[in-house]
């Protein structure tokens, strides 16, 4: 996935700089084809390709948190120790 990103971000870059080093291009027109044709193009590929990662991650958490003992319940940690009241 990574060898894709990165080969397709400097094909971008490649472009980005013909269009600066033109005659006819500029420092615009050079930013705007490499946010268009590479950031932008590939943050979603990498968004896209990314969910099944992130979908095991939150699974994964899911099911430590339900084997993990509940630490929010009533009763004190201590049983021995008295439980103060305060009016």
């Amino acid at each position: 996935m990574y060898l894709v990103l990165i080969a397709w971000i400097y094909v971008a870059f490649m472009m980005a700089v013909a269009e600066a080093t033109s005659p006819i291009g500029s420092l615009l027109g050079a930013v705007i084809t490499f946010l268009l044709y590479g950031v932008l193009p590939m943050g979603v590929v990498a968004y896209i390709m990314g969910s099944p990662a992130r979908r095991r991650a939150i699974k994964a958490k899911e099911a430590a948190q339900s084997t993990a003992p509940d630490t929010h319940s009533e009763a004190p940690s201590d049983p021995i120790a008295p439980v103060r009241k305060e009016l």
